[in-house]
């Protein structure tokens, strides 16, 4: 297996995170606090500063000192890009299985009718 799988299945497992993607979509906005990024997530402050080592350690988000403060930012703007299209990708599928459902639906409740009118 190369080496470009083995990173990228890191990166996948390190984004299968709901929480990291919500911060990845409020980092994408541009650089933030630790404290703003937890307010606008609805997170703790340590939780999201746990999230972000791992982010970090992933090298998805870097960090960048501003005086007192630290703020994050995407290391590649082209991760919500990727997440775009696995986004896309779902949002298909989603769309595919609703359409099957109610074919389903309607051919049960055709069905259930003329059995009923019998």
């Amino acid at each position: 297996m190369d080496e470009i799988t083995i990173l990228q299945a890191d990166v996948l497992r390190t984004l299968a995170s709901p929480r990291r993607l919500e911060m990845l979509h409020v980092l994408a906005r541009g650089p933030i606090e630790v404290r703003r990024l937890a307010e606008a997530v609805g997170a703790s402050q340590p939780n999201v500063s746990q999230h972000l080592a791992v982010l970090r350690a992933a090298g998805i988000v870097e960090a960048e000192r501003d005086g007192r403060e630290v703020r994050y930012g995407l290391a590649d703007p082209d991760v919500m890009v990727a997440c775009g299209v696995m986004r896309s990708v779902l949002e298909r599928r989603l769309n595919r299985l609703s359409a099957m459902a109610s074919n389903g639906a309607a051919s049960s409740a055709s069905a259930f009718n003329k059995a009923a009118s019998r």
